[in-house]
């Protein structure tokens, strides 16, 4: 691996060229108007894909956006890795709380600033850097096969259709993601665990049309009012989720779990000087890093409803909104949760209004075994590149396709990210550490090898790896 970890510094400027060119696609998803960006990543990537050394590459038409693969088989009877990131990226409103424009990534302080610069562009563009060299140095160690998808930040909805289709394409023997975050640069980490998700859109409806509010109110129930109160209600003082049933499947770590987790740094005075907040707040009875991913939360996305514009208007609406997600944690299931929410926020709405809820998209929890073959090799090739070995986490963040891998393809997962929480995924100002994404490249070749050396002694014991 040497001679693919000796040429990272040569090919610098033009892997971080390149990536900025694929930041500058605004491939996002959620909205229509950018189908065509979508498309123009996705080609992007393929292309990449090909001139780093891929055999075989295409892009796979879905009911939404494309999948791109790309494969390199060196020798059948040697391991495969399925590298699975994502190239649509969030919307990146609210524009104005940008210091530079989201699509025009520049670099301050040996940081990238861009939409989709950590996720999950900058991540998976790693792997395809990493990929290129082991390719051009002739270290590659196994088989790779790509898959990177458009449609991550809106649920992956169609991608098990793709999944479930093409499990003889897609088999392997380990997916190795890179869509996390470590703990700090200097604490490397490797995730363990995954929150779910159920992502719903509430709708309140009062009068059959906006009303004069001097006239009609405090006679006619204002929806924004109503759906004010039922969201207040979904939380006691304590910061528990009132929905019937909702804890009812939750797994409680042990005191020794808890006790591990407590050991990886953690400073509140620090996070609440980075984040701008006087004090921190969830539910009673846990620190803020359990709050953050080992307890489920309940959370308003977005809420709207009658007169926003400049200036006045005295106006009582017909109708508010809101989107609220729910972050899950094993063993809860998301349909199940979506199910006793939807039932519990329709018996809450007050006379006068009536509730209607559609759910978007979701997915399960996920725990990744910290005893395979893969995360020891994960902690391994990190051990290698940052000179400590990584500490096993948990995230609050949920990437839903995990847990399907494991059931259509019988997979399971490393989840080997590179992020720092503090890069701003999904907010304004979102970036990557240049150190962050050139670190990436330098480990995850390193990852190759000893999967590679950890897989020929499993299956012949007397060989050393």
């Amino acid at each position: 691996m040497q001679s693919t970890v000796n040429a990272i510094g040569v090919n610098r400027e033009r892997f971080l060229d390149e990536l900025m060119e694929l930041l500058r696609i605004p491939s996002v998803s959620a909205d229509s108007k950018y189908s065509s960006d979508v498309r123009k990543a996705a080609a992007f990537i393929e292309q990449k894909l090909k001139e780093a050394g891929a055999d075989k590459t295409e892009i796979c038409s879905t009911q939404g956006h494309p999948v791109v693969y790309g494969e390199k088989i060196i020798n059948p009877s040697l391991p495969v890795i399925l590298v699975y990131g994502h190239y649509d990226v969030q919307p990146p409103d609210p524009l104005e709380l940008w210091s530079s424009p989201p699509f025009e990534p520049v670099i301050r302080d040996e940081k990238i600033y861009a939409r989709g610069a950590c996720d999950d562009k900058g991540q998976i563009y790693a792997h395809i850097k990493a990929f290129e060299l082991m390719m051009k140095h002739g270290e590659l160690p196994c088989n790779v096969k790509f898959l990177i998808e458009g449609e991550e930040e809106v649920g992956s909805s169609n991608l098990g259709d793709f999944v479930r289709a093409n499990r003889q394409k897609l088999s392997a023997d380990i997916i190795l993601i890179s869509d996390t975050a470590i703990i700090a640069n200097d604490i490397p980490s490797v995730t363990v665990g995954l929150r779910g998700l159920s992502y719903v859109e509430v709708e309140v409806t009062g009068p059959n049309r906006d009303l004069h509010s001097g006239v009609f109110g405090g006679a006619v129930a204002n929806p924004i009012n109503a759906l004010c109160e039922m969201i207040a209600s979904l939380k006691d003082k304590h910061s528990r989720i009132t929905i019937p049933g909702f804890y009812d499947d939750v797994c409680e770590l042990i005191p020794e779990e808890r006790k591990a987790m407590a050991e990886a740094p953690f400073n509140t005075g620090a996070y609440k000087q980075e984040l701008g907040i006087r004090d921190v707040r969830g539910e009673d009875g846990y620190t803020t890093p359990e709050r953050a991913s080992i307890r489920p939360t309940l959370d308003v996305n977005g809420i709207w409803g009658g007169y926003t514009g400049e200036g006045s208007k005295t106006v009582l609406p017909s109708k508010a909104f809101a989107k609220i997600s729910m972050r899950l944690v094993p063993d809860q299931s998301s349909d199940k949760i979506t199910s006793l929410f939807k039932k519990h926020f329709e018996s809450i709405a007050p006379p006068g209004v009536t509730v209607q809820v559609r759910a978007h998209h979701g997915g399960n929890p996920v725990v990744t075994p910290s005893t395979s073959l893969a995360f020891m090799a994960a902690g391994m090739a990190m051990e290698k590149t940052f000179g400590k070995k990584p500490i096993p986490s948990r995230s609050g963040g949920s990437i839903p396709i995990v847990a399907l891998f494991e059931k259509e393809l019988g997979l399971k997962s490393v989840l080997m990210g590179f992020g720092l929480d503090t890069d701003d995924f999904h907010s304004p100002n979102e970036h990557f550490g240049v150190f962050n994404y050139l670190k990436a490249i330098e480990t995850i070749p390193w990852f190759y090898f000893y999967f590679s050396e950890l897989q020929k002694k499993d299956k012949h014991p007397g060989v050393s790896a």
